[in-house]
C-alpha cells in the first residue's frame, strides 16, 4: 500500500521553533514559530511588553 505525501508529513513534528529549532513550547500565533524560551529572549526587541 503506498501513503500519500501529505498523509506521510504532518502533525507537530514538523513545526519547529525558527530560533533553536525544538519542537516543544511552540508559539505559532501572529506567525511568530518560535518556542516559549526564544520567545522571551526576543520579545522586547518585537515591540511586546511585560504586564504584571
Amino acid at each position: 500500500m503506498q501513503v500519500k505525501y501529505a498523509e506521510k508529513f504532518r502533525g507537530k513534528g514538523l513545526r519547529k521553533c525558527r530560533i533553536c529549532g525544538t519542537t516543544r513550547g511552540l508559539s505559532r500565533k501572529y506567525g511568530l514559530h518560535m518556542c516559549r524560551r526564544c520567545f522571551r529572549e526576543v520579545a522586547p526587541q518585537l515591540g511586546f511588553k511585560k504586564y504584571g
